[in-house]
């Protein structure tokens, strides 16, 4: 599933290449994936419209639609497992094509299409006070300043579940998922299944600067690819060769050369971790 780096990497170049271009129609092939609207009410409402800004929430990418007084309206993509949002000018290769979800013509001739294999991902179209209410659950920024190594280290000691799975938990910290949660768990040094709330304040912030690191360097290559995730030019991301932790159990430990153990003990997700070093 895309997490920050992936759909931090996509809202950025929408942003570059579509920012302040109009929607002149919509095409939706698979109504499946929409929420809060179906397919009439997502032309009725975008048509018109100029995209005003593309930007990220959590796991979230949103496209901020303009009208002609300059009211928003926000159109909402999560892709989850399978989702991408593309920019092309002329046709998709047929593969592409088949999967492709829903479609936005722009003025200048190009097309925005949401492309879903699975199609588990979603398409939603909010107004400014659902989707205030919608992010307004979901928890701060890992990187946003505002996030302090002391809130941090606050909000972890309000639960005694593993680790690892607070730091996924979408309510506490906006974006991080399996992938990150595992190299900055690996990287601070501490075990993926300890209580979150057994970590004294100078681990707290280590685990903080490390989920930090990660996330900027793997934003720096473009995101992570394993299956599924292409940004919007279609193109891989580029971060799997830098990864410590995750995708390499069996394999020896960057740090003492122990085996990594790869589990599934942790909520049934897959974990990496190197049972020598991480404490």
């Amino acid at each position: 599933m895309p997490e920050l780096p992936e759909t931090e990497t996509i809202a950025r170049d929408l942003d570059a290449t579509l920012r302040g271009v109009a929607i002149t129609a919509v095409t939706v092939a698979r109504p499946d994936v929409l929420r809060a609207t179906d397919p009439d009410d997502l032309a009725s409402r975008v048509v018109g419209r100029r995209i005003a800004r593309a930007w990220r929430r959590a796991k979230l990418i949103v496209l901020d639609l303009a009208d002609a007084h300059g009211a928003l309206a926000h159109l909402v993509v999560q892709p989850r497992f399978t989702g991408a949002l593309l920019v092309e000018g002329d046709a998709l290769p047929p593969r592409e094509a088949a999967f492709v979800c829903a479609t936005w013509t722009l003025a200048d001739g190009r097309r925005l299409h949401y492309r879903d294999i699975r199609r588990l991902g979603t398409v939603a179209l909010l107004d400014p006070t659902a989707f205030a209410a919608y992010t307004g659950a979901l928890g701060p920024e890992p990187l946003d300043p505002s996030l302090t190594p002391t809130a941090f280290s606050v909000s972890l000691r309000r639960s005694r579940q593993a680790l690892k799975k607070v730091l996924m938990d979408q309510r506490m910290l906006a974006g991080v998922g399996n992938i990150y949660a595992t190299e900055a768990c690996w990287l601070a040094g501490l075990d993926p299944s300890r209580p979150a709330d057994s970590l004294e304040p100078a681990a707290a912030d280590a685990l903080l600067a490390a989920l930090r690191d990660v996330l900027t360097r793997s934003i720096a290559a473009r995101g992570t690819s394993f299956r599924d995730y292409v940004d919007a030019r279609g193109e891989r991301g580029g971060f799997v060769p830098q990864l410590a932790a995750y995708g390499r159990g069996g394999a020896p430990c960057r740090r003492c050369g122990t085996r990594l153990v790869d589990t599934m003990a942790i909520d049934g997700r897959t974990t990496v971790f190197c049972w020598r070093c991480q404490h």
